[in-house]
């Protein structure tokens, strides 16, 4: 089979979720849904503010799901999967809408998708270019596409980075797989509950999870639920984790009593993560340059009955200083280009540009050279990133190692998407020598 014919069934089953392979679209309409109008615009107002407006997607349909109080689960489903799926494949529909149809307004996308799903397509103004369609002329104008990054749904330059980086074997094999809608994965406070009682909780309430190798505590959906709503989420019993953030910590293995710093805390899924398996025992400095997201973790941590974990602004290069030679343990999850978690953060495809990710590439090495003095001598020190580019990730790490001659490199570990099914995540464990 060649390279466009894999493209093909790789697109079909990702955004049509066609349970069988073939070679033509006219199998995909077997019995028409219903569409309602109020969800059909609600799905073209969230993509207006998305694409035309470049907000944040996870930002807009939070606000647009909340707009309707009348909307049950399944009305709320329908519009996020809509969204989500359209923004991971909007160059491939822009470009068949206007091949098949001389337009391509972010209606006609979502006509052109919600048509090829099996919906019925009302007499509608706004999609009056898509009703009716020939599937057999959208088959035909895919098969004449050459373009890999057209028929992945990726902006050239950053297709083409990524394929020069990983090389044209592993970003094939990525590219189509982070165009997969995500899994949900928890963590289990082992401070309150263990996986097994938590599992059998949640069945209770119609939530039905599955435990992951290879830690204890991990557990995965079956089904995309609403987990928020959860009395067991309000009692702290878990958090809402990929499977690839939480294997950054046991790298660093943080024990009972130990004074760690974990300096871009964020919102604090590892440092919650961190003061679990030192059993609430010792201090962990949270460290952010954003308050607010300190804010949130102090939250999450009252709710998980976490005590051990002091929050701290970081001002100026002052803040960092005040720490050197401190710290047993030391976690820098850094900013980065977030190209690993486009699975459920699809628009960064197209916020992206080359000069972001050199300037953080600046930021990253940066914190790596200044950061790390905090460590004391034969502490530890994770570096960790939610990107696939070794340009953010070994070269940093290699890097760092080349200048700090006091540092030994323990450790690297490269999760891929494709064969993880979970986020792509680096991490490297390093040392300072005694």
């Amino acid at each position: 089979m060649d390279y466009v014919s894999n493209r093909l069934k790789v697109y079909y089953v990702s955004l049509f979720e066609i349970t069988k392979l073939h070679t033509d679209f006219v199998h995909v309409v077997t019995s028409s849904k219903k569409l309602y109008k109020n969800l059909a615009e609600a799905v073209l107002l969230a993509l207006d503010e998305i694409v035309n407006q470049n907000k944040y997607a996870d930002k807009v349909l939070e606000r647009v799901l909340k707009s309707n109080p009348k909307w049950g689960a399944r009305d709320r489903a329908f519009i996020a999967e809509t969204v989500y799926d359209i923004v991971r494949h909007q160059r491939l529909l822009m470009v068949l809408t206007q091949e098949i149809t001389g337009f391509s307004a972010i209606q006609d996308w979502v006509g052109l998708y919600l048509l090829q799903q099996g919906y019925e397509i009302p007499n509608w103004a706004i999609f009056e270019h898509i009703h009716p369609v020939d599937f057999q002329e959208v088959n035909q104008k895919i098969e004449n596409f050459t373009s890999p990054a057209i028929l992945q749904s990726y902006p050239d330059w950053l297709y083409t980075r990524l394929e020069n980086e990983l090389g044209k074997s592993r970003w094939d094999k990525e590219a189509a797989f982070l165009n997969q809608p995500a899994d949900v994965f928890l963590r289990v406070n082992t401070l309150k509950v263990n996986s097994n009682k938590l599992v059998a909780l949640l069945a209770d309430e119609g939530i039905h999870a599955e435990t992951v190798k290879p830690l204890p505590y991990t557990l995965r959906l079956l089904k995309r639920q609403n987990v928020f709503r959860s009395a067991y989420f309000r009692l702290g019993y878990f958090e809402v984790q990929d499977w690839s953030s939480q294997q950054v910590v046991p790298l660093l293995n943080p024990e009972p009593g130990m004074r760690v710093i974990d300096a871009c805390a964020g919102a604090g899924g590892k440092t919650l993560h961190m003061a679990a398996l030192m059993k609430n025992k010792g201090k962990i400095i949270a460290m952010d340059t954003e308050a607010w997201k300190l804010k949130i973790l102090m939250e999450r941590a009252n709710r998980a009955g976490i005590t051990i974990i002091e929050p701290r602004v970081i001002e100026s290069t002052k803040t960092i200083k005040r720490l050197y030679d401190s710290a047993d343990c030391l976690l820098t999850d850094v900013p980065c280009s977030g190209l690993g978690v486009i699975r459920r953060n699809p628009d960064t495809k197209w916020k992206l540009t080359d000069e972001a990710i050199e300037r953080t590439r600046a930021i990253q090495q940066e914190i790596l050279q200044n950061y790390n003095q905090v460590v004391k001598k034969g502490g530890t020190f994770v570096y960790a990133t939610c990107s696939i580019l070794p340009s953010e990730n070994e070269n940093q790490v290699n890097a760092f190692i080349d200048q700090n001659e006091s540092y030994d490199l323990i450790n690297t570990r490269t999760i891929y998407p494709s064969e993880s099914g979970a986020d792509g995540f680096f991490m490297a464990l390093m040392k300072q020598q005694n």
